[in-house]
């Protein structure tokens, strides 16, 4: 079965008073977002990984070490990583749950620290990429970053939060201002009940 473009969870327009505007998500989602699942249709057809989870194909094409990916990895990868992005933001940001700010205090010293590094990650991602929080196999929490359509799968960690540091993700709304994107993503786009039913 074809890999489809998944609804955005609330209107192109929900997230512009939190700084994302109706335009971004005309493009990043309706065009960026929908070449990456057209290009996989056409990648996989024919293939090994035709009718395969887009999980299992993420994992079975990476390549560790690799200089560049592979087309159907690039595009299974950056499927996946939009199809949580949307999920992993809210028209109201809305209030840490205790169990994951619990978590992020145990893990970073607080949850102001953990914002910090987040941001620091995403902002010192050269070029195109991603800035996460995962939880590791031993449940214990990580701040990381990858290189384009990289992902926490790679690794067998489980994505809490990403946020796309591509610039595609931000320039009409900031300029080239990324780590202004960051900031207001963290105060004021994420859904953090999402993010909590992740742990």
């Amino acid at each position: 079965m074809a890999f489809t473009l998944p609804d955005l969870p609330y209107a192109h327009d929900a997230l512009a008073a939190a700084g994302m505007s109706k335009e971004t998500l005309e493009y990043h989602h309706d065009k960026h977002h929908n070449a990456y699942v057209d290009k996989l249709n056409e990648l996989v057809a024919g293939t090994e990984w035709e009718g395969k989870s887009l999980e299992d194909i993420v994992k079975g094409t990476y390549r560790n070490g690799a200089v560049a990916q592979n087309g159907i990895f690039n595009n299974a990868s950056q499927h996946w990583n939009h199809t949580q992005f949307w999920e992993m933001m809210a028209p109201k940001s809305g209030a840490i749950p205790s169990e994951l700010e619990k978590a992020l205090t145990e893990s970073f010293g607080s949850v102001d620290e953990f914002k910090k590094k987040f941001s620091e990650a995403g902002a010192g991602q050269f070029g195109s990429g991603w800035a996460w929080l995962v939880k590791n196999a031993d449940g214990s929490l990580a701040v990381t970053k990858t290189e384009n359509g990289v992902n926490p799968l790679c690794f067998d960690q489980t994505a809490l939060l990403g946020c796309d540091v591509w610039e595609h993700s931000y320039y009409i709304d900031f300029r080239n201002a990324r780590p202004k994107y960051l900031s207001n993503f963290l105060d004021n786009l994420v859904n953090w009940e999402n993010v909590a039913s992740r742990l």
